[in-house]
């Protein structure tokens, strides 16, 4: 019997020292992948969009996929956390003519933006969402200014210390706005009546207000003198995407300025398990058609898990 225990006592030192062992090599694995990283080359950044219910979110990421799924959600309302990549194309294609009067170098092989939920129900998976990205987008209506779910937002991002840009939504329901499609919001401002203009200043300087009763110092994104100082506003139309090249723009001009360190290329892959869900149904891949792809993954019949896929473009290559 004690001739067991000692081979019982042997057998966990083995496993022991194979686990130490192992650790030892995973360490010296990740050190020599850390050393070997160059701001030359550059994984696609993790951006998080967030905000109350119903400020236009999953529409704004609509209009950069030229995808529909806001109206085909339940009430219209976003329940579950998605992601969509959008490779370097997409980006210069999008910001149309600021990648030349601008002279922007796009270097980064996409952006990974993930959509979370806005109702004050799914506190856990915004801050599951908050907690991965590199960067964020705070989605504010500009007609309502800021919300309970705006403000919780805030919070999350300001503990998490993540760098975010506030997408000043729904100009196109200023009176008087005159649409032109996908235009930057620097050149649509131009072209509206003084009446309508004067609206806008007087609605953003209330948010901008409100969001120093916050402790946020922020400005219009194009006044903006200190990146590192204030939070930057880009007005937008998720409607008819006003804005939404110059938000696409400070993305990436913030991830490959202000943020390489954090977006440097690794070999080492990490990996996060965002949402589980319980399916009855066979496993099964579910790939939104559009400008961005979105992944969504069902494993077997039980548990179905939200991945963000590797490769080439995407966050962890």
């Amino acid at each position: 019997d004690d001739s067991d225990d000692d081979d019982s006592d042997s057998e966990d030192d083995e496993v022991v020292k194979g686990k130490l062992a192992a650790r030892e090599i995973r360490q010296e694995r990740a050190k020599a992948a850390v050393d070997a990283r160059t701001p030359e080359r550059l994984r696609s950044a993790i951006c998080c969009i967030m905000g109350h219910v119903d400020t236009g979110k999953t529409k704004l990421l609509d209009n950069i996929r030229r995808t529909n799924v806001q109206s085909g959600e339940a009430g219209g309302i976003t329940q579950q956390i998605g992601a969509s990549f959008f490779p370097a194309e997409t980006l210069i294609e999008r910001m149309g003519s600021l990648v030349e009067s601008k002279k922007i170098d796009v270097r980064l092989p996409g952006l990974m933006i993930i959509d979370t939920p806005g109702h004050e129900s799914f506190s856990n998976l915004r801050s599951r969402g908050s907690s991965l990205c590199d960067l964020a987008i705070l989605v504010i209506d500009i007609m309502h200014g800021l919300e309970p779910q705006t403000i919780e937002s805030l919070n999350m991002l300001r503990s998490k210390k993540t760098p975010f840009v506030i997408a000043l939504n729904k100009v196109d329901r200023l009176y008087g706005w005159k649409s032109t499609k996908d235009q930057p919001f620097i050149e649509a401002i131009e072209d509206q009546p003084e009446s309508t203009v004067q609206e806008f200043e007087s609605r953003a300087a209330s948010v901008l207000l409100q969001l120093a009763e916050q402790g946020i110092n922020a400005q219009l994104y194009y006044r903006n003198k200190d990146f590192r100082e204030y939070v930057s506003l880009i007005p937008t139309s998720a409607i008819t995407g006003e804005g939404v090249p110059d938000i696409l723009m400070l993305l990436v001009q913030l991830s490959q300025k202000m943020l390489v360190e954090r977006v440097m290329w690794s070999v080492e892959t990490q990996c996060t398990v965002l949402e589980v869900k319980v399916r009855p149904a066979p496993a099964r891949v579910r790939i939104t058609v559009g400008v961005g792809v979105g992944v969504g993954v069902g494993v077997g019949a039980g548990a179905g898990v939200l991945i963000l896929k590797a490769g080439r473009q995407c966050p962890c290559h």
